[in-house]
């Protein structure tokens, strides 16, 4: 040991004491070592497995461009999960850990919002409107991470669809509520009413899980935790910057982005085209119609009355915004 540099002897030493301690031998480990390969990027991040996970059903080229875009949406809702369950998970309940992981959040959903032109404008109309043929039923509205990101954000009752919001006496279920979320109306049939298919294996696939996390965030959703927080760290500035954010790109911008890639696919000749899934686009996506908020005692009664819609007239009807 004597030949060796004495920052390498303490490293050593800290590493005696560390499985020691775990009651391992740290020879067996070094002998490990000296087997193991050099880590390589492609080998770290799965790179091989990565760029395998493309595969078209059509012959059209840009149907590889909708799938490749639609993964990379859910790896970054993926990244949005994995903030928000630090934050659910926080005890030491302060303004600056809160605003640091929105803040992070925000930060994936604007590179959501504004990879969207690739949907609106990156694909050809005249291929979409053909491979999408070979994808039904199967729809966006099948995002479940997304489902998890709301039921992460705030209790079921705010969720409930707007038309039924009003009804809830407070003494209902999370099962009753969750009968009632807003989203199981976007996905039936606009001819007989009843569920569409699209719907059907959705539920069955995600309802148990759903309601399984609705269980565990109970009194303990995001919103929850900001309410627990201190009066004077709720009253933080940059906190509720980040929390209106927050909303307003989950609950605003994201579904005005399909707004927007939805006409721009699923309109011809003044005419609407059903979406893959038959869900019904124009009375589901606009946020002006759920007016689903997160976080509704942050934001005045005006600004809840006129909820998106100032951000759908200044994309759809410019001459009224």
């Amino acid at each position: 040991m004597s030949n060796i540099p004495k920052e390498i002897a303490d490293r050593i030493d800290q590493l005696e004491e560390k499985y020691r301690n775990s009651g391992q031998d740290l020879g067996s480990y070094l002998d490990g070592l000296l087997h193991q390969r050099f880590l390589t990027y492609w080998d770290y991040i799965h790179l091989d497995t990565l760029l395998s996970l493309q595969i078209p059903r059509t012959h059209f080229p840009d149907e590889e461009v909708f799938i490749m875009y639609h993964q990379i949406t859910e790896l970054y809702f993926k990244l949005i999960i994995h903030e928000q369950k630090q934050l659910i998970d926080d005890k030491l309940q302060t303004a600056r850990f809160f605003t640091d992981r929105l803040t992070r959040i925000n930060s994936y959903f604007k590179a959501l919002i504004s990879s969207f032109e690739i949907m609106i404008k990156g694909m050809d109309r005249s291929q979409f409107l053909q491979f999408r043929m070979s994808l039904l039923p199967a729809s966006g509205f099948q995002s479940a991470q997304f489902r998890m990101i709301e039921l992460y954000a705030t209790p079921l009752k705010n969720l409930v669809h707007y038309s039924e919001r009003d009804l809830i006496s407070g003494s209902e279920g999370m099962e009753d509520l969750y009968e009632k979320i807003y989203w199981k109306k976007g996905a039936v049939d606009s001819n007989t009413g009843e569920k569409t298919l699209t719907l059907k294996q959705f539920e069955y696939r995600y309802t148990p899980r759903f309601m399984r996390i609705a269980q565990e965030v109970k009194n303990n959703t995001i919103y929850q935790k900001f309410l627990d927080l201190p009066v004077i760290e709720r009253a933080d500035v940059l906190l509720l910057d980040a929390m209106k954010t927050f909303d307003v790109n989950a609950n605003v911008l994201w579904p005005l982005m399909h707004m927007g890639s939805a006409y721009r696919y699923l309109r011809k000749d003044n005419k609407d085209i059903d979406a893959t899934g038959g869900t019904n686009w124009k009375d589901y996506l606009p946020p002006s119609f759920q007016k689903i908020i997160f976080f509704p005692d942050i934001w005045s009664a005006e600004e809840k009355d006129d909820w998106g819609k100032q951000w759908v007239d200044h994309v759809f009807n410019p001459e009224k915004a």
